[in-house]
This record gives C-alpha cells, sequence and structure tokens, in this order.
C-alpha cells in the first residue's frame, strides 16, 4: 500500500468491498519502480497506480482479481529469462518481486487511521509478512508507530523483534524486506516481513514569491515534496499566487528557516531553493541553511556575478568553504532554459541528480544501468 493508492484504497474498504493490490517489495537490478510502488485493482475492474511502468501490469492484474476472490495473498517474482525474456518480464532487465494481497475492513481494521497519520503527516509504519513456512502467517500485518503498534503478525517474540527493526526503519524514512527466523528470531530463515514506511513527505521550501516560485512550487509538489513558500513581502506572498504550494507564509526567511530548524522540522530529506535574488533576504538565509546540520540539497538562484557577489557577502559573515561547498549556485542544470517553468525543470532536474547521483548526461550517451541507487530521500 503506497501513498498514491490510498484514496482509492480507503474508498473501497469505507464502501465495504475488497480491493487486490500489489506492492513491490523488492528489486534487483534496474527496475522500474522502488520498493512501496503500488497496483490497486477495485471491485469493479478499475485500476489504480503501478508497479512497473507497464511492464508486468497486466499479470499483476490477473493475480490481483484471483486474490480478491480466494482471500489468499501471493508473493510472485517478475523478470527476464532467457527462455521467455518478453511475456511477463521486465524489458528493462531487472527483476521485482510483488506482494499481492487483499485488503477490506475484515482483513485491515486499522486502514482508516494508518491513512489518517499519512495525511496528517504522522509516521506510521505497516509491517506485513510476505513469505513463511506457515502460510498463514502469510498477509498478517503490524501498523507501528513511534510509542504504539496495532495487531500481530503471529506470536510475542515475532511482533517484538519486528516492531523494534521497523521504528529504526520508520525514523530513517526506509522501506525494505526484513528477515527472521519462523519465529522472529535474529538469525535463520523462514519468515521475511515487508516494512513500508510511510514518514512525513520530504519538504521544499521555497524562497522568494516570485513567478519562478510559483513554477518551482509546482514541480515540487509533483515530485510529492510538501512545498512551503516563504517571503517577508505579504503583498507578493499570497496562497492565489502559490496554489500548488503546501503552505504559503509571510515571515522573514532566515527567521522561518531557523524557527523550523529549532521545531525539528528540517531533516536530512529537506530541500532548500532560495530564489530571493536579494542580498538583504538571501544573505542571512543562507548562512543559516548552510549550517543546518543535515540537508538534502541547498541552491540558490542569480547570475555569475550575482553568485560572486553573494560569496564574498557570505565569507564577510563567516561562513567557511567547507559550508560554502554544501551551495549549488547558480541553482539547476544547463539545460538552455528561459522560461520560469523550463527554469523549474532544471532546478528540479539537479535535486533529482543530486539525490540518485545522476549526471545530468543524455541517457542515449551512457552505457550501464539506466536506474541508481542514491540517498533516499523518502518522497
Amino acid at each position: 500500500m503506497m501513498r498514491d493508492v490510498l484514496k482509492e484504497l480507503l474508498t473501497v474498504w469505507r464502501a465495504g468491498g475488497t480491493a487486490g493490490v500489489g506492492t513491490v517489495v523488492r528489486t534487483y537490478r534496474s527496475a522500474p519502480r522502488l520498493p512501496g510502488a503500488s497496483m490497486m485493482v477495485a471491485p469493479d475492474g478499475a485500476v489504480t497506480g503501478s508497479v512497473s511502468g507497464g511492464c508486468v501490469e497486466g499479470a499483476v492484474y490477473e493475480t490481483a482479481t484471483e486474490v480478491i476472490e480466494s482471500g489468499v495473498p501471493v508473493l510472485e517474482k517478475y523478470g527476464v529469462t532467457d527462455d521467455d525474456a518478453f511475456a511477463v518480464g521486465l524489458t528493462c532487465g531487472g527483476t521485482i518481486e510483488v506482494f499481492v494481497e487483499s485488503i477490506s475492513r475484515q482483513n485491515f481494521d486499522s486502514l482508516e487511521s494508518v491513512a489518517a497519520d499519512v495525511e496528517e503527516h504522522r509516521p506510521v509504519a505497516v509491517a506485513t509478512v510476505i513469505a513463511h513456512l506457515d502460510p498463514s502467517w502469510v498477509g498478517r500485518r503490524l501498523v507501528i508507530r513511534p510509542n504504539s503498534a496495532d495487531g500481530s503478525i503471529g506470536s510475542a517474540r515475532a511482533d517484538a523483534a519486528v516492531i523494534d527493526d521497523a521504528r529504526g526503519l520508520l525514523a530513517a524514512g526506509r522501506t525494505e524486506v526484513l528477515t527472521y527466523g519462523p519465529d522472529g528470531e535474529r538469525r535463520g530463515e523462514g519468515m521475511r516481513v515487508f516494512v513500508a514506511s510511510y514518514a512525513p513527505r520530504a519538504r521544499m521550501l521555497v524562497f522568494g514569491a516570485i513567478d519562478f516560485a510559483a513554477a518551482v512550487a509546482r514541480q515540487g509538489s509533483f515530485l510529492g515534496y510538501r512545498v512551503t513558500v516563504c517571503d517577508a513581502r505579504e503583498v507578493f506572498a499570497t496562497p492565489s499566487r502559490f496554489p500548488t504550494a503546501d503552505e504559503v507564509v509571510i515571515d522573514w526567511p532566515h527567521r522561518y528557516l531557523a524557527a523550523q530548524a529549532e521545531a525539528g522540522e528540517i531533516d536530512s530529506r529537506t530541500v532548500i531553493c532560495v530564489l530571493t535574488h536579494d542580498p538583504k533576504f538571501d544573505v542571512p538565509l543562507l548562512e543559516v541553511a548552510l549550517r543546518l546540520p543535515a540537508v538534502a540539497f541547498v541552491g540558490a538562484m542569480g547570475s555569475r556575478r550575482t553568485h560572486e557577489d553573494r560569496l564574498e557577502r557570505l565569507r564577510a559573515a563567516g561562513v567557511t568553504d567547507i559550508e560554502l561547498a554544501r551551495l549549488s549556485s547558480p541553482i539547476g542544470l544547463d539545460l538552455g532554459a528561459r522560461t520560469p517553468e523550463e527554469t523549474a525543470v532544471s532546478i528540479a532536474a539537479e535535486i533529482i541528480a543530486t539525490r540518485w547521483g545522476g549526471e545530468g548526461t543524455s541517457l542515449s550517451g551512457l552505457d550501464g544501468p539506466i536506474h541508481r541507487r542514491g540517498s533516499d530521500l523518502g518522497s
């Protein structure tokens, strides 16, 4: 179950129906979707979401409809084989494991509370047994929060082990498969548990209420960030100018960022885009941003001349060269962008490249895997 099918899944659940949900639980090599990507089949056959971008959706659809009828969950593996490379395989050359289960009020009575946590940006994880020596354990789940847990996967010992490990994954915003002995033993095999972490969405902070900021906010929202636009000028910082932003804040940028950091609202997934073009705003703001212990990206807009002037001002303010090395300026990849919308794409492209270790080079001129494994921002 993933954010991209949660709304439709909850609709089926509230109506008393049963949905079939396929979730990517593990990937190998050049897989098109990350663990946690889900596809839902509603009782009427309608499909929401994707597990592979189109390669194996037909096969997962058939399995999901069977699981709706039988109620018996299934763990499937899809990939390219020498004998039958494209029948039900991934043409990209990767391999994925997909866990297909039925979800209804009868077998997941806490779904609504999980959905409320996700909606309100409260951390929650769902741990599901996807393989076990005893088939009756498969499909059992725990709902795990930082200070509580509901449900059981089969025994107190197994519950305790999974709850402990899942809280660690939740704190890091990581989704992955854990392996245990049949009763939750730390060593051994016999049980595999998929932990889907629903940490609050990563944040994108856009400073400067200009037309470029509106375009960047749209890109950030499209990429799944929780977007905040901040500017000290009340006449420009209005919700009507930034309809895709989750919030528009009127405050001095450096003061707002410092307060957010103090409140624990900034983490290693946070992206900061400084678009103010004004030293009285961006220099004190960057002083704060570049000294934060861990953020994913700090970029500032401006010409080469503006950049050099900004560096001089920051050095005069005591910002070190090590701290300045964290700054991406001028912000964005070289796409030849001119309009606000094109510039926003170039900024989004650099954020993605930073996240996954990409180089911004045309894929047609490269060899090797398309999909990189870099730091996970949890979007």
